[in-house]
């Protein structure tokens, strides 16, 4: 099969994940010789490109709705492949350091102080409880939003939305391979006596279960041993970037889960320095990226179906 027939079923954001798996392949066999499993994400990229190939052919040669929805939706599972990837290149290629410190004097340059360790002083269970369910509600918002665009049949719309919110996962991800960093719970505070430090009311503690297990941190570990093990993925804040994204989309659309989404992503960002996943010298820089995010996204989107429509039409017979 040439190029052309394989591009000319996808669209823009099965281009985009094609184009990010291949930058993370190369950059696997670039180092190689320090990361481990090199191999097998090699081989993960390739079949994931394989793959979707064969679902944009597929839906469009047969027409099954069930194909449709998957293909609709397939991004999720695949964006969150691609962020555990990082998990396994991050760290050797920088050759396990971190840069914390230099986060940490931002901070302190910026405010005089350690903002996390500020706002503890300000810290009541029922303030924790309400951020905690606001920063683990995190992709459900995504959700909502993608849902009711696609509910309303709006297509156009959905596919732009599900374009810009791969491509600014995927900035995100280019943050954290070039600045790693593992945030204040492991550098200013002590993450085995956050429960105790920071309690909240009935979810608070099954929340941070959940949110640790999807960034590989062992249960009833000390802070040493969660510090080496937790994901690399705090400069930019993505959850702030991705939130400020989220949010101008439902009122850019003018959905009516706005107004929650908004709430909620104020409480969410809040949440980021509260409970101590992030320095807030993050959040600027998860701001920075969100509009860039916005400002370039349409022109991209735009571009790619357009290089790919010249060459369908060049490969046709006049």
């Amino acid at each position: 099969m040439t190029v052309t027939r394989f591009t000319r079923y996808l669209h823009a954001t099965d281009i985009l994940l094609v184009c990010f798996a291949a930058l993370l392949t190369v950059i696997a066999v670039v180092f190689s010789s320090r990361i481990p499993q090199w191999g097998v994400l090699v081989a993960i990229n390739c079949g994931g490109t394989l793959l979707i190939g064969i679902l944009a052919y597929a839906r469009h040669t047969l027409g099954w709705k069930t194909l449709a929805y998957i293909h609709d939706w397939y991004v999720a599972p695949v964006v969150f492949i691609s962020y555990k990837e990082l998990y396994y290149m991050v760290g050797p290629i920088h050759l396990g350091r971190d840069f914390d410190e230099w986060l940490i004097a931002a901070d302190r340059w910026l405010f005089g102080i350690d903002p996390t360790r500020w706002l503890a002083t300000l810290s009541h269970p029922a303030v924790t409880e309400v951020l905690q369910i606001a920063y683990t509600s995190f992709f459900f918002l995504f959700l909502i939003v993608g849902y009711e665009l696609h509910r309303k049949g709006e297509m156009d719309s959905f596919r732009y939305f599900m374009f810009t919110c791969v491509y600014g996962f995927f900035l995100s991800y280019l943050g954290y391979l070039i600045l790693p960093a593992i945030g204040p719970r492991f550098t200013l505070h002590d993450f085995a006596r956050l429960d105790r430090e920071l309690p909240g009311l009935l979810l608070t503690e099954p929340l941070r279960w959940f949110v640790n297990t999807g960034e590989g941190v062992p249960m009833n570990v000390g802070n040493a041993v969660a510090a080496a093990q937790v994901q690399r993925d705090v400069f930019p804040s993505g959850h702030t970037m991705m939130t400020i994204v989220l949010m101008y989309l439902a009122v850019k659309y003018s959905l009516r889960v706005r107004f929650f989404v908004t709430v909620t992503g104020v409480l969410l960002i809040i949440g980021t320095v509260y409970l101590r996943y992030h320095y807030v010298v993050d959040l600027i820089a998860g701001g920075i990226f969100a509009l860039f995010c916005i400002g370039t996204s349409p022109r991209l989107n735009i571009e790619i179906m357009k290089y790919f429509e010249t060459i369908e039409r060049r490969r046709k017979p006049a």
